[in-house]
């Protein structure tokens, strides 16, 4: 199954989300706001705390729902002495809902100006009768 990928999310975040309460969480990387770009409202999205540069067929994550999503500037102004400093920062925020443990089945070209699509494996568990 392909997806959009998020890569580095802290694991804090991931075991939090793995709870199954629905979170919003804010994302500052540029490659993960590029990514979140191409999701739409309603589909899954694959998250793991390992790096674009690193991911490797079997690496951990997690499979979320987007429930909602949204990208803007967040401007500031910073005054020292007779100068004055404005900044511009593009971040994204996402509401999610965990879905289920997952893997990596074939990494992920690290482009950053394209979003990251990864194949996933979601694991099947069978119950003894």
């Amino acid at each position: 199954m392909e997806c959009i990928t998020l890569t580095g999310i802290s694991k804090g975040t991931i075991d939090e989300l793995k709870r199954g309460i629905p979170r919003t969480v804010e994302l500052i990387s540029a490659n993960n706001i590029i990514s979140l770009a191409s999701a739409t409202v309603d589909t899954d999205i694959f998250l793991t705390s390992i790096d674009c540069e690193d991911i490797a067929i079997g690496d951990p994550g997690i499979l979320v729902h987007l429930i909602s999503s949204t990208i803007s500037m967040k401007h500031t102004i910073e005054m020292n002495g007779d100068h004055i400093f404005e900044r511009e920062r593009l971040t994204a925020r996402m509401k999610v809902k965990f879905v289920s443990i997952a893997k990596i089945k074939t990494a992920p070209a690290c482009e950053f100006t394209k979003a990251t699509v990864a194949d996933i494996i979601r694991p099947t568990g069978y119950v003894a009768g």
